[in-house]
């Protein structure tokens, strides 16, 4: 009696659940929707991704197969210089849904600012634009304004639109405290948070079917190619059907992670810096956020970190014992 032979599988690597596989228009996510908390603070910050490296922990866990033991997590650094508060855009609700009221923009006296925003020749009012429409405004967003230049890079700033928690008065009231301030990470977040993570992926190219979707070589006798789809589908009705596998973009797409853990938030660089530095990063200068496992993205990538919008009623509950330091070049 023979025995049956074991086969490797390996599915279709082409999800349609992100179709169509188009490359993205910019270099950062879009987030296009906020969670809702009592908690007047932001609920978006953004930081450049660093590299990865792992961590040594304790696990607290009770169900945990590991508890009570040592455990090793991978983790990625993502470096978070302060966000510059610039601005805020007040929204009034319509029967189309929230559409923009108007906006407020500080006047940009920093030459570094003015890569990215025109100069205003008169600053408006805050207060007065409030007074005039307290009665309309129905939500409020901060925009905020990455600093790149305080890491070393050459970058242009990305102009960011953040969420704000609380009600409509407390929302006013933050703004009003912060425009024109710095932001820092740990007023956003606190560790043991699980965020979301907004990222674009590492771009690959124009690629085949083979490398985009993974379907199987053919024989060494087919017609014209090894490297494609067996087949493109019937004859009649004479259409290629959008699932079929073909070449094209291959990366570079905008993606989300929801229930990220942060697993600490540091101010002291000294403590992540490997020897020699990140890989195609360098070394990490100002606040940094450690997140368990994999962010989207080659280094140097800007991230955004949002507060989650489904949160999960685990708690993933480690000690931090140490951080890896060795080499990563």
């Amino acid at each position: 009696m023979g025995h049956k032979i074991s086969r490797r599988k390996r599915p279709h690597r082409g999800s349609l659940q992100f179709w169509p596989h188009r490359r993205s228009k910019r270099t950062h996510a879009r987030i296009r929707r906020f969670p809702e908390i009592g908690e007047a603070k932001p609920l978006l910050f953004a930081g450049y991704k660093a590299g990865m490296t792992h961590i040594i922990a304790y696990d607290n866990r009770k169900t945990s197969s590991t508890k009570k033991k040592e455990i090793s997590i991978p983790v990625t650094i993502i470096e978070c210089p302060p966000l510059k508060i610039v601005g805020a855009r007040f929204y009034q609700k319509t029967p189309e849904g929230l559409k923009v009221l108007t906006q407020y923009m500080i006047k940009n006296e920093d030459n570094f600012f003015k890569r990215l925003l025109s100069p205003i020749k008169k600053e408006k009012d805050l207060n007065k634009i409030i007074e005039e429409n307290k009665d309309e405004i129905q939500d409020i967003t901060l925009y905020g304004l990455t600093q790149p230049h305080k890491i070393g890079f050459k970058k242009k700033p990305e102009l960011i639109e953040m969420g704000i928690g609380g009600s409509i008065e407390e929302k006013i009231n933050f703004v009003k405290e912060k425009i024109g301030k710095e932001i820092r990470v740990s007023e956003v977040f606190k560790e043991k948070e699980e965020i979301d993570v907004a990222s674009i992926t590492k771009g690959k190219g124009f690629q085949g079917s083979v490398k985009r979707f993974g379907v199987k070589l053919l024989q060494n006798k087919s017609e014209k190619n090894r490297r494609k789809a067996g087949s493109l589908g019937s004859w009649h009705p004479a259409k290629t059907s959008y699932r079929t596998p073909q070449h094209g973009q291959l990366g570079y797409f905008a993606r989300i992670e929801h229930n990220k853990v942060i697993l600490k938030i540091g101010d002291n660089p000294e403590e992540v810096n490997p020897k020699g530095g990140f890989l195609k990063y360098g070394q990490v200068k100002n606040d940094y956020v450690i997140i368990k496992g994999s962010v989207p993205g080659p280094s140097k990538r800007l991230i955004k970190l949002r507060t989650s919008i489904k949160p999960s009623k685990k708690l993933f509950d480690v000690s931090l014992i140490e951080i890896s330091k060795k080499s990563k070049q």
